[in-house]
């Protein structure tokens, strides 16, 4: 019998245990956790702050008893300290002491963990000051404590993902918040065009939303917390959450030699073996490969771990599986718009011919009450016709998060962006149209470079010489 260890106790981790359990049922997937919550979300975080997810056990995809009925071997409150690939072997420690491990079969799935900016004063502070990052359940328990002591305002340092869904479960507490972003825009990873509709609805909930603003120190005094940073920002509040992105935790992998990848990343390929024999890696700690550019990435995403973490445990117990690919298919609730985004903006299609046309489309016919519009912008290679990506932004109650599935599923079998127009949709008037907001904002790109329903792609033909065919 294959000795499977897995270091690691969230989506990818999880996912490699069960995926060996489901091939080989008398194999027991031992997963070594460093903490005591294996397979919680930690993508449900704000929504327990925010109090739609009272209890926090609600976030376990799976109960610890559920997991050790499905196979698996938990020895939580455990941490790994070094691989030895020589020896097969794991050094651990736990509340007894220290310990090896041996392996046949390993599996890394160590995630990512907070970056932490530069600012004078955050290694000094912590929650029992007020200054929180949040990336673990001990994180939000801390988080959560400092809510309990009624604060009355909170600075969010990083409009990214998380940052703007912990604005909101903050205002939701009753909070006021100040959103503080070095970059020009709130919620870089979609243009800039879309970001101001987002900054929008940010201030519409009375949001302070503050962009080009670098913090540089948080100082406690008696009455708080004094934020300040460049732009003249002097902020006194109660409360400081920073969440300004993740780095993929490598330092256990570097034990044994693995080779790392596109961001310090462990270099996986798309079996995910590592340089190192018998040990895979899978995850928010690896580089992941990018179907649409054809090479490695770095896109730290849930539904990337899951599948990553499948392909690992079955190879380790001898499978051949490859790694499709991820497209970066993102969703995000802001209040009552949804930003979603697939494949690549026109500044990341290196080695294409990019365009992008914005287009404004309604969610379901105007006649029918209700109706708001989305808008999409639209990729594509102007040499090909290639499909490369979309973003949308829109009402909450659009299906932006189907619509972009429904992209994604495009880029992931290489349709052009004409094909778009040819997919049998549903429609019904409530709900959408005889063309979907998908397809139209695919017309208005086609029409705009010349592109026509009939053509199929040739990448050896100009795309006005193939239309005279």
């Amino acid at each position: 019998m294959t000795r499977l260890v897995v270091i690691g106790g969230s989506d990818a981790g999880i996912s490699a245990g069960l995926r060996a359990r489901e091939l080989d049922p008398t194999a027991r997937p031992l997963l070594v956790v460093a903490d005591a919550y294996p397979n919680f979300s930690i993508c449900g975080i704000p929504y327990h702050v925010s109090g739609d997810v009272p209890d926090w056990r609600s976030l376990a995809h799976r109960t610890r008893t559920d997991l050790e009925d499905a196979g698996l071997d938990l020895r939580l409150d455990t941490r790994a300290l070094s691989i030895d690939p020589r020896r097969q072997v794991v050094t651990v420690r736990d509340a007894t002491g220290t310990h090896e491990v041996g392996y046949h079969k390993l599996v890394v799935g160590t995630g990512a963990v907070p970056v932490r900016p530069p600012i004078t004063g955050l290694d000094d502070l912590g929650p029992a000051d007020g200054v929180h990052l949040l990336h673990t359940m001990d994180d939000t328990f801390d988080l959560t404590a400092s809510l309990g002591r009624a604060p009355k305002s909170a600075v969010v340092v990083g409009a990214g993902y998380i940052g703007l869904e912990m604005t909101e479960a903050l205002h939701a507490r009753g909070l006021r918040v100040t959103v503080v972003e070095r970059l020009p825009q709130v919620l870089p990873t979609v243009d800039p065009e879309l970001g101001a509709l987002v900054a929008d609805e940010l201030r519409a909930h009375d949001v302070d939303v503050r962009t080009g603003t670098t913090v540089q120190r948080i100082t406690k005094t008696d009455d708080g917390l004094l934020v300040t940073g460049n732009q003249d920002l002097d902020l006194r509040t109660d409360l400081v959450l920073v969440v300004v992105g993740v780095r993929p935790d490598t330092a256990l992998a570097e034990t044994a030699g693995v080779a790392l990848g596109v961001r310090g990343a462990i270099a996986v390929d798309r079996h995910m073996r590592t340089s190192v024999d018998n040990v895979y890696a899978a995850g928010d700690c690896v580089h992941t490969h990018h179907r649409v550019l054809g090479t490695d990435t770095y896109l730290p995403l849930g539904t990337t771990a899951h599948k990553q973490g499948r392909i690992a445990g079955e190879n380790a117990l001898g499978g051949d599986r490859e790694f499709a690919g991820s497209l970066g298919t993102q969703v995000l609730k802001v209040f009552d718009l949804v930003i979603a985004r697939t494949g690549l903006r026109e500044h990341e299609a290196g080695g294409f011919s990019p365009a992008t046309v914005a287009t404004v489309a309604d969610d379901h016919k105007r006649y029918y009450p209700g109706a708001h519009g989305i808008h999409i912008r639209v990729t594509g290679d102007t040499g090909t016709g290639r499909f490369l990506g979309a973003q949308l932004v829109g009402h909450l109650d659009s299906a932006v998060h189907k619509r972009v599935d429904t992209f994604a599923t495009a880029l992931h079998h290489g349709m052009t962006v004409p094909d778009l127009e040819d997919l049998d949709l549903s429609y019904t008037p409530p709900l959408g149209s005889p063309f979907d907001a998908v397809q139209t904002a695919a017309q208005a790109w086609a029409r705009e470079h010349g592109w026509c329903r009939s053509h199929r792609v040739d990448a050896d033909i100009p795309p006005q010489a193939a239309l005279s065919q």
